[in-house]
C-alpha cells in the first residue's frame, strides 16, 4: 500500500505540473551494458540529483542507447542516457523505431563517443570487406554500437549473414576475442575504451580507419561525424586512427516537472569536474556545450536554464 500510495503522487505531481516539491518522487533512470561507462556515470548523476533535488529519489538499471529512448516513450523510464544518433532517428521515427518518438526531450549534451573496431595485430585485417566469413563480436541487440556495426557492414557491401556475428556484453566480447572466436570488436563507448585495453594487456591489437566509410554512414544518418583516436591511446598504437563519432547526451521524458529538470541541468553544469573523474571527456563541459543543437527539443526546463545563461535553444 505504501508503495502504491507513493506511486499515486508521483503520477500525480507530473499530470499537474509540481516541481521538486513533490513528496519522494520516484523517477527512473536507464543508463548503459554492463563493462560500459554509462553506469558509473549514471551512479554519479544519481547522487548529485538526489542531494540537489529534495525528496527525489532515483532508481538507476542497465540500459541500452537504443532502448533506453524507447523506454522513454513508452512510459518504462523516466530518463535515460542515449546517443545522438539513435534519438534523432527516434524523433523523426525512423529504423530501428517504428514511430515517431513525441515524449523524448533532451536536457545535455556530455561528451563526444567514438565507435571503435579492433582486430587483432597479426589478423591481417585492414578493412571492414576483410571480415566476410569471419567471427565479429559487438554489442547486444537494441545498443547504438550494435547498429553502428550492422550500418558499416552494410555500407561495405556486407551484412550479418556474411559473417559470424555474436551480439554479447563488452566482457564476453573480449573473451571471444581472446579465446579466437572473433577477430573483430566493435563498440562505441569513449576512449580509451576499458575493454579494448583488457584486451590489449593480453595480445598486440589495432584500430581499423573508418574515415573511408563516413560518407556512406552519412547518407543513413546526417549525426555521424569524423573523430580522432590520438596515437598513444592504446598500447602500441603509434598513429592516429580515424573513427565514426556521435555525442552522448541526457534525455527525459517531456512530461517531467519544469523545476525538477531545470535543476537536473544545472546540477550537471555546476559538477563537470566531479562528472570528469568518471568521464575524462566531461572535462571542461559548459552550458553552450551542453545546449548543442542535435536535432532533438529540448525539455522546457533545461531551456530555462540554458536561457538564464544567455543560449536560445529549440524546445517542444
Amino acid at each position: 500500500m505504501k508503495i502504491r500510495l507513493k506511486t499515486l503522487a508521483l503520477a500525480g505531481g507530473l499530470a499537474l505540473g509540481l516541481a521538486s516539491a513533490a513528496p519522494a518522487a520516484e523517477v527512473k533512470f536507464m543508463t548503459g551494458p554492463q563493462g560500459g561507462s554509462w553506469i558509473p556515470l549514471g551512479g554519479q548523476l544519481k547522487d548529485l540529483w538526489e542531494k540537489a533535488v529534495p525528496g527525489l529519489s532515483v532508481q538507476q538499471s542497465p540500459g541500452a542507447g537504443i532502448a533506453n529512448v524507447r523506454g522513454i516513450e513508452e512510459g518504462k523510464t523516466d530518463i535515460g542516457i542515449g546517443n545522438s544518433i539513435s534519438t534523432v532517428d527516434a524523433v523523426a521515427g525512423r529504423a530501428p523505431f517504428n514511430k515517431p518518438h513525441a515524449n523524448v526531450c533532451n536536457i545535455a549534451t556530455l561528451y563526444p563517443q567514438y565507435y571503435q573496431l579492433v582486430v587483432p595485430a597479426d589478423a591481417g585485417i585492414d578493412s571492414i570487406k576483410d571480415l566476410k566469413g569471419k567471427g565479429v563480436t559487438t554489442q547486444q541487440r537494441g545498443n547504438t554500437g550494435e547498429q553502428i556495426t550492422a550500418q558499416l557492414l552494410q555500407v561495405n557491401g556486407l551484412s550479418y549473414n556474411d559473417v559470424k556475428a555474436s551480439f554479447v556484453s563488452y566482457t564476453d566480447s573480449v573473451n571471444q576475442m581472446k579465446d579466437g572466436h572473433a577477430v573483430a570488436f566493435g563498440l562505441g563507448t569513449t576512449i580509451p575504451a576499458g575493454a579494448i585495453m583488457d584486451l590489449a594487456a593480453g595480445r598486440d591489437i589495432k584500430l581499423l580507419d573508418l574515415a573511408g566509410s563516413l560518407d556512406a554512414m552519412r547518407k543513413l544518418n546526417p549525426g555521424y561525424t569524423l573523430v580522432t583516436v590520438p596515437k598513444g591511446t592504446y598500447p602500441k598504437q603509434d598513429k592516429d586512427v580515424k573513427v565514426i563519432g556521435y555525442a552522448t547526451h541526457i534525455v527525459v521524458s517531456c512530461k517531467l516537472p519544469a523545476d525538477t529538470v531545470y535543476t537536473m541541468t544545472k546540477t550537471i553544469a555546476q559538477h563537470s569536474v566531479q562528472l570528469s573523474a568518471v568521464v575524462k571527456d566531461i572535462a571542461g563541459l559548459t552550458p553552450k556545450r551542453m545546449a548543442e543543437d542535435i536535432g532533438v527539443p529540448f525539455h522546457p526546463g533545461a531551456a530555462k536554464y540554458y536561457k538564464e545563461a544567455g543560449i536560445s535553444v529549440m524546445t517542444n
